[in-house]
């Protein structure tokens, strides 16, 4: 079964590294990628936070919430 792992981001340029690289090292095989980007879908922010991400961009696997640099406090996302 293949892990679930959703990546959020606000489109800085921080954050579009960061998917960059994250859709390079993250194994199709093992696991179902799910692309957010904050600034256009506000209504996910909520279940981000909800989810442990305090900062963006964030990778959340499994429900585990790992944080990438820092480009944007979820709070200004609201």
């Amino acid at each position: 079964m293949k892990s679930k792992a959703v990546f959020y981001h606000a489109g800085c340029p921080v954050c579009i590294a960061a998917e960059q690289n994250i859709a390079i090292a993250l194994d199709p095989e093992r696991f179902d990628v799910e692309i957010v980007h904050l600034g256009d879908a506000k209504h996910r922010v909520a279940g981000a936070e909800a989810e442990g991400v305090r900062s963006v961009p964030a990778l959340v696997i499994d429900g585990v919430a790992y944080h990438i640099n820092f480009g944007a406090d979820i709070t200004a996302l609201r």
